[in-house]
């Protein structure tokens, strides 16, 4: 179901008349006079609107760092130390010619 919409369930109301059809607690003409009584069916169906709730999963335990990246990690390290001893092997055979 997506997101943001709305489900619509059944609910039945409970059959019979209580009290001579009146809601338990009312007296006879309330309705009338008071415009904000609510009024329940006593037979029939009524829709109710049922909105979805987010559903969360477990969370998933992931690694920090994968095995495809620490050996890359590895072969880079290598590959600057290289450069490195090799511009210092440079450094030290340019400074080996200069002094006579």
């Amino acid at each position: 179901m997506p997101e943001g919409k709305a489900a619509f369930r059944e609910v039945l109301p409970k059959q019979g008349k209580g009290a001579g059809g009146r809601l338990p607690g009312s007296r006879p003409g309330a309705a009338r006079r008071s415009p904000a009584t609510l009024l329940f069916p006593r037979a029939g169906q009524l829709a109710v609107e049922d909105a979805p709730a987010m559903v969360l999963c477990k969370p998933k335990v992931l690694p920090l760092k994968s095995v495809t990246l620490e050996k890359l990690e590895k072969l880079q390290r290598a590959a600057v130390e290289a450069m490195e001893a090799a511009e210092a092997a440079a450094a030290a055979e340019g400074a080996a010619r200069s002094q006579p």
